[in-house]
């Protein structure tokens, strides 16, 4: 059949996503995370401390779907919320919740690995700051 579509790069650009995410998101379902949280406990890890304000829209989340979400990863021990001031609280990654990303980075970098040997290798470098460039 031919395909028209692939001539759009947007369109492959989805289509590609789709397939890597539906990997990607197999594999740390096996750990019991979702991509979002694995993107959480990577970012706390480097930002001890954030609000949940700043890692919502880091993660994209919107604001009425943060309190949800933070409540899941305290209840699977994942973080902890410390006060700032009265109202303000950072998020920590507990013990635990290093221990998880421990093992998700392990999973990550493996699907990163693979998926950039399935790229050709004149295009390796190329490829994050095109994909960078259509993002930020």
């Amino acid at each position: 059949m031919k395909d028209p579509l692939l001539e759009f790069p947007g369109y492959a650009l989805r289509r590609a996503a789709n397939a890597a995410g539906a990997i990607l998101s197999e594999r740390l379902g096996e750990l019991g995370l979702r991509q979002a949280d694995a993107s959480a406990l990577i970012l706390l890890d480097a930002n001890p401390g954030l609000t949940s304000s700043r890692l919502g829209a880091a993660l994209g989340i919107q604001r009425a779907n943060m309190v949800p979400f933070l409540n899941r990863l305290e209840t699977e021990g994942f973080v902890e919320r410390v006060p700032i001031d009265g109202r303000t609280q950072g998020i920590h990654l507990t013990d635990q919740g290093r221990a998880r990303l421990t093992d998700a980075r392990r999973v990550i970098e493996t699907f990163e690995a693979e998926l950039i040997a399935m790229v050709p290798r004149e295009h390796r470098t190329h490829l994050l700051p095109a994909l960078l460039a259509l993002w930020k």
